[in-house]
């Protein structure tokens, strides 16, 4: 996998209460194929990451989303937790950023509770598409082809449940992320 995405620009974009292992992991596998990649949050300095209902440490923040620029970027990387996508949800310059890349086809990877915010970015009418459990009715109530899988590839997007996912999941984000854009 190293040199794969020599080149290659990632954003990962979070805030306060993201699923630590969920951002920590596939950053890891990025930067290990040879990605550069930013955390972009609406935090300035570092965010809290969270262990499930535990407080984690705290990440560093590489770019604030005030001022990011998503053109940038070739790929997007949203990580879950309940209360990272909750509030960045609310967020139009979040929102604004995440349909950056869905308008564009460039390849994003959610996990988790991560695929919540592609909702009001317009990223998940008729696409295949996984997710922690609970979002299944908001994803198909907003056109998605939800299943339980550990990880669902659809035109340049993937998805997975949880944090047992993150090896198939980083595989197959690291694969979506070198063939680059795809129709939408």
């Amino acid at each position: 996998m190293a040199n794969e995405l020599n080149g290659r620009s990632v954003a990962v974009l979070a805030t306060d209460g993201v699923e630590q292992v969920e951002l920590t992991e596939p950053v890891k596998a990025l930067k290990a194929a040879g990605a550069t990649v930013h955390v972009v949050s609406p935090k300035v300095g570092s965010l809290q990451g969270w262990n499930h209902h535990d407080k984690a440490d705290p990440i560093p923040v590489d770019q604030p989303l005030e001022g990011a620029d998503p053109g940038r970027y070739d790929a997007l990387l949203l990580p879950g937790g309940v209360v990272n996508p909750d509030e960045l949800r609310l967020q139009p310059k979040a929102i604004e950023f995440i349909r950056h890349f869905v308008q564009s086809g460039k390849p994003i990877a959610a996990i988790c509770h991560g695929p919540w915010t592609l909702i009001d970015a317009g990223g998940v009418e008729g696409r295949r598409m996984t997710s922690w459990p609970s979002l299944k009715a908001d994803l198909t109530n907003a056109g998605a082809h939800w299943e339980d899988s550990e990880v669902v590839t659809d035109r340049g997007l993937v998805t997975s449940r949880k944090p047992d996912d993150i090896p198939a999941f980083s595989r197959k984000m690291i694969e979506e992320f070198r063939e680059g854009r795809h129709p939408r």
